[in-house]
């Protein structure tokens, strides 16, 4: 058995944040080497229209865009590993990096992996993704202008989303999934100072 394969730069996750990260380490004459996840490509993979991406004034799709930046950092000579990563020590230099395929050490290491949506779990979720189920206010609030919506959420980022969308909608209901109060933005007057905002318990 051979032992883990060193890279000076490892980059961890193949969203935005790690193809950016990747095109200016190669530029930067770093020779990075991406190990992409178990979602190459990120949440963006399952994004239909793109309209906020700069440069781009007819809007894109999601993977399209993903695959874009995943051929920009392929230009600069990143090495790209289809790999999931599950355990990394840190206390250790080089750093240790164990994936489902095989161990890794660098010298420096970027961690890129991005966020994932949490769902409800209910099949109509994937029939109607991108078709009014969103889990991104910022990116897809614009399609939802002057429409009632509807936020599902106990965290912060509810209260977020839902403060973000009050900008937007004509009213926003915030579910809110959890036992107990709201979160702090709320308990502060953040929502209740929004007259387009209703909260329901479930």
């Amino acid at each position: 058995m051979s032992g883990p394969r060193h890279s000076r730069l490892i980059i961890l996750g193949s969203g935005p944040a790690g193809y950016s990260a990747a095109v200016y380490a190669a530029r930067a004459n770093r020779k990075p080497l991406l190990i992409t996840g178990l979602e190459q490509g990120g949440q963006l993979m399952t994004t239909t229209d793109v309209d906020n991406w700069p440069g781009d004034v007819h809007g894109l799709m999601g993977p399209v865009l993903m695959e874009r930046m995943k051929e920009h950092a392929l230009r600069f000579d990143t090495e790209l590993v289809n790999d999931h990563i599950h355990t990394v020590d840190l206390q250790t230099r080089p750093y240790h990096l164990h994936g489902d395929a095989a161990t890794y050490t660098c010298d420096a290491l970027i961690i890129a992996t991005g966020a994932s949506a949490k769902y409800l779990g209910l099949e109509s979720e994937q029939a109607f993704r991108g078709r009014g189920v969103s889990a991104c206010a910022t990116c897809d609030g614009f399609f939802f202008r002057g429409q009632r919506v509807a936020v599902i959420g106990g965290g912060n980022t509810a209260v977020e989303e839902a403060l973000y969308l009050s900008n937007i909608a004509s009213h926003v209901t915030l579910v809110h999934r959890r036992d107990g109060a709201l979160p702090r933005l709320a308990v502060r007057g953040k929502i209740h100072g929004q007259g387009c905002i209703g909260v329901r318990d479930l």
